[in-house]
């Protein structure tokens, strides 16, 4: 891991794309605006959740379960939002 500072650069950047998307998504197709919501609301909780867990890691004065602590909440956040990519490709069809 390089750094806190940068995991959580990289966990604003992914989210803010989320949105994008999102927010893309509205101004394309009409209709499904309160999905579209829906799932920006599931991508800032998500974000809002990671982002908290970072700043109160578990296993503070061990180095190994720092890191696992880690690599676990990074699984975590990205099947998240791959789970709301999915959700947002469910509504185009």
């Amino acid at each position: 891991m390089a750094s806190i500072r940068q995991l959580k650069k990289e966990i604003e950047f992914l989210s803010s794309q989320m949105i994008g998307d999102c927010i893309d998504f509205v101004q394309t197709f009409n209709g499904k605006e309160m999905e579209a919501m829906a799932v920006i609301d599931e991508i800032v909780i998500l974000h809002n959740s990671t982002v908290d867990k970072i700043n109160n890691p578990d296993g503070k004065d061990n180095p190994k379960l720092v890191r696992a602590f880690y690599q676990e909440l990074k699984k975590e956040y990205v099947a998240g939002v791959n789970e709301a990519y999915k959700r947002l490709e469910s509504l185009v069809k």
